[in-house]
């Protein structure tokens, strides 16, 4: 019986997805939900409440800010499991993956390498950013990963002779989900950098491709605007109204200088000395005519400086916006980490330049146990065993990564897998006591309000004047209206309702008017008391108005 050949394709895509498993799915509920998040998934629960999937509202507002295809994905989680944040950040590991292995395809495709295209892809995978936004049910992650699959086909078409109609159908179509998940960003910060680096690098022939070109473009229109469309119709002053507030904000809100990007390869985490190294493109170029990867060198080199360009061209400035840049900065990566696996004679200045690029990872080893024990053991938060596990961990790393970076003969394999396994360690097993950070342990969610029977057909409002966060929203998943309570005749019209206030109620109104019960005092915030990040505006007392009942006589 002969034995089946696995092809080093599938091999890849196997590692990949067990990666994959633990960058974006192991322990993806300790961080909580940050107030973007908030923001989809309040507007996601109104969806399915209200049942209105094309006007989308938060709090009973039209929430037209951002396209609506993330939030669609998030009411269908929502349909199959209520209330579920790990479900929810699930749906954006799964578009974090699509981005990993559309990377792995893109670089495959330029390279005709597997085994470059793999470590490219392995590199996008344990980024810290990426890492962070595939575990956050927010919008950016869709819009990237869609427009990465768009360019992925892209390239397919003009790879081959013919129209190759099928591949710019597809690239026409993922455009525009990556339209539908946040508007042009990925066009402007993804989709132009790649476009100059590739026609300046591959010089690509578009003899007969006229015509798949623009059924391209109709299609990425028709994706794309129908949903905008249909809100000019039917919402048009609301709809000019946000497309100008969100223009405005580009430029006004968020405002930093043009430098602010200057700490991009932080980023990257773990790797962010190896990107700042491949970056310097006079001496990776000699090196990389070597093994024939100049062209797709100089491509990543091109993409990743015109998206920072690009990007710092943007008056409006967050490090979360840098998620496009490490696309192909896990090219720049993957390329110089596949020169030392190549087999080729390393020189001297090379093995240097590697042992001090993995030495910082080496000390970034060494220092995550005392930090656990500084942080956790010492204040009786992290149990003995799962710290002694971790320790014993990190020993094995350090040794295996100290003798492979060390020794006389380099073992670049060796070295790359150590710091896998350290990115396998913290996702599995540090991440464990990591979520304590954020523990407050006198925090009684809102969200006991959804178990409350007699709350559930009451309509819920909130103090006139008083600031009320989204978070609360959405963890009640309740529209909470403003009620001036001063005006007497309009509180009594509401009656019954819950009112939600800053203070006891009998402090915000005259409680002898009304039957009152006080449901609770509740405290969302998930930083402890002693945080300077404890807001009190996440700190609510919930009550109960109902009219008066009069005792009558015989």
């Amino acid at each position: 019986m002969k034995p089946i050949m696995i092809s080093d394709q599938i091999k890849h895509l196997a590692l990949l997805l067990l990666v994959c498993f633990f960058s974006f799915f192991v322990h993806n509920d300790f961080i909580p939900a940050d107030l973007m998040e908030s923001r989809n998934l309040a507007t996601a629960q109104e969806m399915v409440a209200l049942e209105n999937y094309l006007a989308p509202t938060m709090n009973g507002e039209l929430r037209l800010e951002k396209p609506p295809l993330p939030t669609w994905i998030a009411a269908c989680v929502n349909h199959i499991k209520p209330h579920s944040l790990s479900a929810q950040r699930y749906a954006a590991g799964v578009a974090a993956t699509l981005m990993v292995v559309f990377l792995y395809l893109v670089a495959r495709q330029l390279s005709k390498n597997s085994t470059v295209s793999f470590v490219c892809a392995l590199i996008l995978a344990t980024c810290y950013n990426v890492i962070m936004m595939g575990r956050t049910a927010t919008w950016d992650i869709y819009c990237h990963s869609f427009m990465l699959g768009a360019i992925f086909f892209f390239i397919k078409a003009l790879s081959h002779e013919g129209p190759q109609w099928r591949f710019f159908v597809f690239t026409g179509l993922f455009m525009g989900l990556s339209f539908l998940s946040k508007g042009p960003v990925s066009f402007f910060a993804l989709l132009i950098p790649f476009i100059i680096a590739y026609l300046v690098t591959w010089h690509p022939s578009f003899k007969g491709k006229m015509k798949p070109i623009i059924a391209m473009i109709l299609v990425c229109l028709m994706v794309s605007f129908w949903w905008p469309v249909y809100i000019y119709i039917f919402h048009r002053d609301w709809g000019v109204h946000i497309a100008n507030k969100e223009s405005s904000s580009w430029l006004n809100h968020n405002v930093r200088p043009w430098y602010y990007y200057w700490q991009f390869p932080a980023e990257a985490g773990i790797w962010a000395l190896f990107w700042v190294t491949s970056l310097v493109w006079p001496y990776w170029r000699k090196l990389f005519s070597q093994i024939h990867l100049h062209k797709i060198y100089l491509f990543s080199i091109v993409w990743t400086v015109g998206s920072l360009i690009l990007l710092s061209l943007i008056p409006e400035k967050k490090t979360r916006y840098l998620l496009p840049l490490l696309i192909p900065g896990a090219i720049n990566v993957g390329l110089c980490l596949y020169y030392y696996l190549s087999g080729r004679l390393i020189l001297s200045r090379e093995k240097r330049l590697f042992r001090i690029n993995m030495s910082l990872i080496l000390l970034v080893i060494l220092a995550l146990p005392v930090a656990l024990y500084l942080f956790f053991v010492q204040k009786q938060e992290l149990e003995i065993s799962l710290f002694a596990m971790i320790c014993f961990c990190c020993f094995l790393l350090v040794l295996l990564l100290a003798w492979s970076i060390y020794n006389r003969r380099v073992n670049y394999k060796i070295a790359l897998g150590c710091v896998i396994g350290t990115m396998l360690v913290v996702e599995g097993l540090c991440f464990i006591p990591a979520g304590k950070l954020f523990i407050n342990n006198e925090r009684h969610s809102i969200s006991e309000v959804r178990k409350i029977p007699v709350l559930q057909h009451l309509p819920f409002y909130y103090v006139e004047g008083e600031e009320l966060r989204i978070e609360l929203v959405y963890e009640s998943d309740r529209v909470i209206r403003p009620l001036n309570i001063r005006n007497m005749n309009l509180v009594e019209s509401k009656l019954p309702f819950v009112l939600v206030s800053a203070t006891p109620v009998d402090s915000v109104l005259d409680a002898s008017k009304w039957e009152i019960d006080e449901i609770g005092r509740y405290d969302n915030n998930w930083q402890k008391t002693n945080s300077r990040k404890y807001n009190l505006d996440l700190v609510r007392y919930v009550s109960v108005l109902r009219i008066k009942s009069t005792d009558s006589t015989p």
